[in-house]
C-alpha cells in the first residue's frame, strides 16, 4: 500500500521536538525512532527514521545529516482543528512557547477563532476552531 505524510526535516534536534509534539496531543505517541548507526560518530545520536502520530496522522521525521542552506517555511504548516476554543488555547500554550506568532489568536474571515506560529524549532502550525 502506498502511504503519503508529511515529513519534517530538522537538524539535530528531531528528538526532541518529536517528544515535544506528543507531549502536546492526548493520544499521540513515537512509533518509530531510528538512529544514525554509520558514518560520522557526531551523527550517529541523530534520527534516520522518526514516526509519531498526532490526532490519528502519521508524521514522518527527520535529522539531516547534510548541511543545508534551508529550513522551515510558514508556507507549509501543520493545521489542527479543534474540537473546542479551550483546546485550542491549551495547544497554543504549550506549541508557542519560544516560537514566533505569525497570526495572533483572533478571528480571521470563516474561521471562529485561528492563530497560525512557528514553533521553538520552526515549523509552521495553524491552530483552529469553527465552533458550532
Amino acid at each position: 500500500m502506498t502511504l503519503l505524510y508529511p515529513c519534517l526535516m530538522f537538524r539535530g534536534e528531531a528528538e526532541q521536538a518529536m517528544r515535544f509534539y506528543v507531549g502536546a496531543f492526548k493520544g499521540a505517541e513515537i512509533l518509530e525512532l531510528m538512529r544514525y548507526g554509520h558514518g560520522r560518530e557526531a551523527d550517529q545520536h541523530k534520527v534516520s527514521r522518526g514516526i509519531i502520530t498526532l490526532h490519528n496522522q502519521t508524521v514522518l521525521c527527520f535529522d539531516s545529516i547534510v548541511d543545508h542552506p534551508f529550513t522551515f517555511t510558514p508556507s507549509t504548516s501543520l493545521v489542527i482543528e479543534c474540537e473546542s476554543l479551550e483546546e485550542l488555547k491549551r495547544l497554543y500554550d504549550y506549541l508557542a512557547v519560544n516560537g514566533e506568532v505569525l497570526m495572533p489568536l483572533d478571528t480571521y474571515q470563516c474561521h471562529q477563532q485561528m492563530v497560525w506560529f512557528n514553533d521553538q524549532f520552526g515549523v509552521s502550525w495553524q491552530l483552529v476552531y469553527f465552533g458550532v
